[in-house]
């Protein structure tokens, strides 16, 4: 089997990326007071900048998008200027950076909210699911059901997050449609039993993604743009019950859009891969530009992938957090670190920043 075609540069639109390697974006919770990212991470991603391309993490487009304590956001002029510092290390690196942009919808709670307020969400169903709220694991919050006339403001905090991520810098954003998230929640029949335009058929269901990446594109371009999604993750408790039909439009819908990539979660989110039935050949099928493939993926995976065609771009999760050098291990064969399950979100520097390279701790033992 051939594993040269991973490491070989890639065009991404205007781009050329180094490898065929993707940083798929991780929360860590390190933003400090007005959720502004901190010179600690502009050195993670400085370190992480051999990957082909970085996504980094989710970023909230708003408070109301927040759901997690100490995640960063993109709504306010000093969070421009902490990520200024982030794409700034990661350019003097050689780096290519996207930013994605979020809002959480249900999965969030009270004490995030501004004076208190519930979450919001298509419908006022609870997530199954947990938030770090308060230096601890809490239930979601039980969500009110946004009005239709809300749904212009969100579409507007996407397109102003979007140019605010140009202004600092990024070279290019992902909309997050992913991982059980509100466009996720709008897109899935399990968390969306809306009667007007934005519920009940797979067109009404796709309305508000459909409607974000439009304001996206009118902002910043299509060369810029790209979006995640997972069809059958059932992460923070959504579900489908018409996962093939429904992406299958959605996809149609964005490559006629002519998104810069598509990036796919293929299975659970940091799960089983075969969670349920779904042909993901249908989707790189229907998407002409750059398809990135996440989930589950090594080296012997991954080049299959590509060497089948199934996949342009890889990404790769959590072996990003142990391993700052990951493009070097894959390609030498070298032995992947762990990471240390205890600060994984939240802290400092420990189990952030001092994660060694091959060299330094070869260094280290000589």
């Amino acid at each position: 089997m051939n594993d040269k075609t991973l490491f070989e540069p890639y065009t991404l639109g205007s781009l050329t990326l180094s490898n065929r390697l993707v940083m798929a974006p991780l929360t860590r919770n390190r933003a400090g007071a007005g959720f502004v990212p901190q010179q600690l991470t502009a050195t993670y991603y400085a370190q992480r900048a051999s990957a082909g391309l970085l996504i980094a993490e989710a970023t909230q487009i708003s408070q109301q998008g927040q759901g997690y304590q100490d995640t960063p956001g993109i709504y306010t002029a000093a969070q421009i200027e902490g990520w200024r510092a982030v794409t700034d290390a990661v350019h003097a690196e050689g780096g290519r950076i996207f930013l994605q942009l979020w809002h959480v919808g249900r999965v969030s709670h009270v004490d995030l909210q501004q004076n208190g307020a519930a979450p919001v969400a298509p419908s006022a169903l609870q997530a199954s699911t947990k938030v770090f709220v308060n230096n601890g694991f809490a239930d979601a919050s039980v969500p009110r059901a946004l009005d239709i006339e809300e749904l212009p403001g969100i579409v507007n905090d996407f397109r102003q997050a979007a140019k605010n991520a140009i202004t600092a810098g990024f070279d290019g954003v992902e909309i997050h449609g992913a991982n059980g998230y509100l466009l996720d929640q709008f897109l899935k029949d399990g968390a969306n039993v809306r009667t007007d335009a934005y519920g009940g058929s797979v067109e009404n269901r796709a309305r508000l993604l459909l409607e974000v990446t439009d304001a996206v594109l009118s902002e910043i371009g299509a060369e810029r743009t790209g979006i995640r999604i997972s069809p059958v993750s059932p992460a923070n408790g959504v579900s489908s019950s018409d996962p093939q039909a429904q992406f299958d439009y959605l996809v149609d819908q964005l490559n006629a859009r002519s998104l810069v990539y598509l990036h796919v979660v293929e299975g659970a989110t940091g799960g089983p891969r075969d969670v349920a039935p779904f042909d993901f050949g249908s989707l790189r099928q229907r998407f002409k530009n750059t398809y990135i493939a996440n989930n589950g993926y090594d080296i012997n995976l991954a080049t299959s992938r590509l060497n089948d065609d199934k996949a342009d771009l890889i990404a790769f999760g959590r072996p990003f957090i142990g391993n700052p050098d990951l493009v070097e291990r894959l390609k030498t064969d070298a032995a992947l670190s762990a990471f240390d399950p205890a600060t994984l979100y939240g802290g400092g520097a420990a189990g952030y920043i001092d994660y060694p390279t091959l060299a330094e701790s070869r260094d280290a033992h000589n």
